[in-house]
């Protein structure tokens, strides 16, 4: 039971820390009005098993303090709370990139349109947000399903 439990930790913290890595590796194009945050890849999990929202949540807070900050720590952890809510409740991989895209674009959008006070701005800074959170959690959704068909065993080994 301890050992399990101690596994379990283990892997919310490699999956936390993995998100967080993700977005300072691949900074110059994890922030921003145009952005492609890799680590977003990992919302997916959350498909297979909801208690990966915690490690998600922490890794979208503890990244966000790198770039805008307080404004960052709220509004980034918001919109991942929200998409992976969607997620949880309609257990459909089919609506994981688009309510990502939509949500983020929306929130993000409109946080980095505060941030960067262009009126005429708005639209573009959402479109590009979510464009880029659509791209690359398709890719995500993607993976994991070729994964699911190539190695049964790891998806198995995630909803653990």
């Amino acid at each position: 039971m301890v050992k399990k439990q101690v596994a379990q930790i283990a892997k919310m913290g490699i999956i936390a820390g993995l998100y967080v890595a993700l977005c300072y590796f691949f900074s110059f194009m994890s922030y921003g009005p145009i952005q492609f945050r890799i680590a977003e890849i990992l919302i997916v999990l959350v498909f297979y098993n909801k208690k990966y929202c915690i490690p998600v949540i922490i890794g979208t807070f503890l990244a966000n303090i790198l770039m805008y900050g307080l404004y960052d720590m709220i509004f980034g952890t918001i919109a991942t709370v929200l998409v992976l809510l969607i997620i949880i409740l309609v257990k459909n991989r089919l609506i994981i990139a688009p309510v990502a895209a939509i949500v983020n674009g929306i929130i993000i959008g409109l946080m980095l349109y505060y941030i960067f006070e262009e009126p005429a701005a708005l639209w573009f800074i959402m479109a590009t947000v979510a464009i880029g959170e659509f791209v690359v959690v398709l890719v995500g959704v993607l993976a994991f399903a070729g994964i699911e068909k190539t190695n049964p065993k790891l998806i198995d080994m995630l909803k653990d």
